[in-house]
Order: structure tokens, then C-alpha cells, then sequence
């Protein structure tokens, strides 16, 4: 086994060649994709989908692929990937495997400055909520900073844990109350609440690809120190490392590639927390920072359009909440990790 030298600590990395396992992961992804153009209520021919992605043909078959189901993968691949690397660098700075998104209030803050959007002001479609959710999600996890800063260091893992549950429970209960409230947005806003990747046209990859691109970009630059910041407060210090700065940008990339997901997709479970763990299975238990975002990228865009085909096809003709598609999956391992963690506590 390979080992990486960090300060005095020798650190094992990964098992197998890190390209290997990229273009395994990366042909899982294709073939995954080709499998969402082709499968659905209506399945169609490979020379059907290669005609409708030449462009030029006007049948309907064309126009289905064409306007609803390449945008539908390409926004869950691209969600898949923003959540995975968001769990990722949350799971890494706060040391605590069961950390994700969720848990700084990113998607309450989506949620809540989506119903006051379209409750008080009136705003509607895609892009339009897609921006409300990506303001509510960054204002969000900056008053879960403020909120850490005032009770001690806000880069102290539990701190920002903390602030993340309690402004994840305050901003959820009032908006549950502005929904009850007025039951005309209930109605409007179910289908954005209820996550997915569905009939959401070309126009969320906008905010997506960008925010994508951005966090793995940071990530990437961030690895070395965050490399450092996996064994302990001290030891990065002792190399170097600035560990408040480096812990507050890494939350700060995760919570903006949260934000970006659920502008796009709206609020979507458990993909931060799984795919981070599978790719932590593949690569070994401690690869590198960057080794571990690119596999996890790949894992989760893959997830994502498994779970999109799934919930197409589950209960066809209708289809499945991806929430709970994804739930399959997210329960059994969090349920693990559980029960892991109680073996080791013991």
C-alpha cells in the first residue's frame, strides 16, 4: 500500500491507481446517462436517441429526448456532483462522517426564501425559484456563521454544527407556517419542495454548471491543507496550515455548492452523505482530499441519474419522489454508519 507523509504521520492512501478507478466510474456515468435518454414511459432505440441529439428532427419522440430528458440528466448529474463534493468538504472540516448539507440549514434556507418569494411577492417559474433558493441557501448558512461566531470560534465543528441544526429547525417551522398559512402556495411550491430533476427545462444549469465548476475548482486548491486538517487541529498547524481560514472557505465552497443543487433541483436528501462514503469505500478509508472529489463527483452524478431512472420507471405511468428513491439507498447507509460507529465507541 502507498503511504503519504504529513507532518510526522504517515497517512495510507489509496489501494488501487486513482485512474482506474476514474474511468470505471466515469463509464458507470456514461453508461448511466445513455440509460436515462433511452428509459422511461416510452423506451426508445438507440437510432431514435443519437437522431434526436444530432438535432434536426422534429418527431415527437425527438422532441421528448431533446427538451426533457437531456435536460433532466444533465441536471441530475450536475446536482449529484455539487452534493456529493458539498458533503464531502463538510464530512472533512467538521471530522464527523454523518455531516451533509442538510445539516447547516442549506435547504431550509432554500425553502424558506422560495415561499416568501412567491407568497408575498408573487414570483414564479423555474429560474426565478431556482435564484430565490440559491439567496436563501447562501443567506442561510451565513447566519449559521454568525450564529457560531457568537457563541466562539466559528470554525469549531461543533459550533457550526449546532447553529446548522437549530437554523435548519427555526427556518423549516416558519415556513411550514407560511404554507399553512396560504395553502394557494402550498400548491404552486409542492413540486420544487418535493425535489427532483423532472420538467425543469435547460435554464437551472445556468446556476449549476457555474457553482460546480467553482466549487471543485476551490477544492482542488484547498486539498493539500485540507489533507492536513483530516488528522488534527495541532498537527496542520504545527505544518503550516491556517486552520480557522481553511475550515470557514471549505464550509463555505460546500455551502454554495448546496446552494446550487437545490436552486436546481430543490431540496434533495441523502446524496451528500452517500456518496462520500462510497467513494471513501472504493479508494481505501483515507485517500487524498482531491482523489476523494473527483470520485465522489463521479458517484454522485451517477447516483443521481440511477435514482432519476428508478423513479421514472417505479410506479410508471406516474413517478416516484426522487427524495424517496433516494432514501432506498441513504437509510441503509446511514443505518451502517450507526452501527459502525457503536461498534468502535465500544
Amino acid at each position: 500500500m502507498l503511504t503519504k507523509t504529513i507532518g510526522n504521520v504517515n497517512r495510507p492512501t489509496m489501494t488501487h491507481p486513482l485512474p482506474a478507478h476514474l474511468l470505471w466510474l466515469f463509464l458507470t456515468l456514461a453508461i448511466s446517462a445513455a440509460a436515462s435518454l433511452h428509459l422511461g414511459l416510452t423506451v426508445y432505440d438507440p437510432a431514435t436517441v443519437l437522431g434526436a441529439l444530432r438535432g434536426g428532427d422534429e418527431t415527437e419522440a425527438s422532441l421528448i429526448i431533446a427538451t426533457l430528458r437531456v435536460p433532466r440528466t444533465l441536471i441530475a448529474m450536475t446536482t449529484g456532483a455539487a452534493l456529493a463534493l458539498s458533503g464531502l468538504l463538510m464530512q472533512t472540516v467538521t471530522r464527523n462522517p454523518l455531516a451533509e448539507p442538510g445539516l447547516l440549514g442549506i435547504n431550509a434556507g432554500a425553502a424558506f426564501a422560495v415561499t416568501i418569494g412567491v407568497t408575498l411577492f408573487g414570483m414564479s417559474g423555474l429560474f426565478a425559484i431556482g435564484l430565490l433558493a440559491l439567496c436563501g441557501a447562501v443567506a442561510a448558512t451565513a447566519l449559521v456563521f454568525g450564529i457560531a461566531l457568537s457563541v466562539g470560534p466559528a470554525a469549531a465543528p461543533a459550533n457550526t454544527l449546532l447553529a446548522g441544526v437549530t437554523v435548519a429547525a427555526m427556518l423549516g417551522s416558519l415556513t411550514q407556517v407560511m404554507l399553512l398559512i396560504d395553502e394557494t402556495a402550498m400548491e404552486s411550491l409542492l413540486f420544487w419542495l418535493m425535489g427532483g430533476f423532472a420538467d425543469r427545462g435547460i435554464g437551472p444549469l445556468w446556476i449549476g454548471v457555474p457553482v460546480l465548476t467553482l466549487g471543485l475548482a476551490g477544492t482542488l486548491l484547498l486539498a493539500p491543507a485540507l489533507d492536513a486538517l483530516r488528522l488534527d487541529d495541532d498537527s496542520a498547524r504545527s505544518i503550516g496550515v491556517h486552520v480557522a481560514a481553511t475550515r470557514l472557505a471549505a464550509l463555505g465552497l460546500g455551502a454554495l455548492l448546496a446552494a446550487g443543487a437545490v436552486a436546481m433541483a430543490g431540496p434533495v436528501v441523502f446524496l451528500g452523505l452517500v456518496a462520500p462514503h462510497l467513494a471513501r469505500r472504493i479508494c481505501g478509508p483515507t485517500p487524498s482530499v482531491a482523489s476523494h472529489a473527483l470520485l465522489a463527483c463521479l458517484l454522485g452524478a451517477t447516483l443521481a441519474v440511477l435514482a432519476d431512472i428508478v423513479a421514472r420507471l417505479i410506479v410508471a405511468p406516474g413517478e416516484a419522489p426522487i427524495g424517496a428513491v433516494l432514501a432506498l439507498i441513504g437509510v441503509p447507509v446511514l443505518v451502517a454508519l450507526l452501527r459502525k460507529r457503536a461498534e468502535v465507541a465500544l
